[in-house]
């Protein structure tokens, strides 16, 4: 059974006679540059992307989320010799569980598998299926929320990655006004022969603003230690380099 099949039994099972105690919530909307990680998945350019939650009052989620890329596509074409890879969209699919430990601390703890949709990055020599899945586990203090992220497969087609991990550290302030202001600091851990040169850390500043109804708009300083290294140069494009990015979002 596949995890996506997981997931659609899951929400069949919490949903089953509890609609009252469940909350399904829609999202869509454009960023100026995806980045994930502090890497753009865009090649610097724009993104169109959307996703759809449930939560239920136990604590149980699951939800789905979609983004257009062009990392797979564009490392092909840097290849030697160029290969013609495949797969210009991201689908996310990820379940989990939110509680309390104390009035101060809470959890969250999941598992989300990154589906490159139809990906060929396999054909490039030396690279595996991007599709990823990882392990998650969050605690929050106040606004201040630290997560660690466990890869179980190959972390985005590296070979012998298993056992990458991702550990982050963010914190949401309000601003008063519907503003937000979010700092965060990641450090990604590669396993494998790429570890050395590929690991990284990365830091984002990012102000929010809501709107009012669903529409809220975020611009981000997004940077990386890795902004010169060339493996992080795709076809003339400084994918790690520092950048602002701006995104609006429409939540229904």
């Amino acid at each position: 059974m596949t995890l996506k099949s997981k997931i659609s039994l899951a929400v069949l099972a919490l949903t089953a006679g509890s609609a009252a105690m469940a909350q399904l919530a829609y999202n869509v909307g454009v960023v100026s540059d995806y980045r994930y990680r502090g890497i753009s998945q865009t090649k610097n350019g724009p993104a169109l992307q959307g996703g759809v939650d449930f939560a239920h009052a136990s604590g149980f989620y699951v939800g789905a989320w979609a983004s257009t890329i062009e990392w797979i596509k564009e490392a092909g074409k840097a290849a030697s010799p160029p290969v013609d890879t495949k797969g210009s969209v991201e689908l996310d699919l990820y379940g989990g569980y939110k509680g309390t430990i104390t009035k101060d601390f809470a959890y969250d703890v999941g598992y989300l598998r990154y589906e490159y949709v139809g990906n060929t990055y396999d054909k490039i020599p030396g690279n595996k299926n991007a599709n990823t899945d990882e392990a998650y586990g969050a605690l929050t203090y106040g606004p201040l929320t630290f997560k660690y992220s466990y890869a179980f497969s190959n972390l985005f087609g590296y070979a012998d990655s298993k056992g990458s991990t991702y550990a982050d550290l963010s914190a949401t302030f309000d601003l008063g006004n519907g503003f937000t202001f979010v700092p965060h600091i990641g450090a990604q851990d590669i396993k494998g022969a790429a570890g050395k040169d590929y690991s990284y850390t990365d830091i984002a500043l990012t102000l929010g603003k809501d709107f009012g109804k669903g529409i809220t708009g975020t611009l981000a300083y997004i940077d990386t230690s890795k902004g010169d290294y060339s493996g992080y140069n795709v076809n003339g494009k400084k994918i790690a380099k520092d950048t602002v990015v701006l995104g609006v979002k429409y939540s229904f």
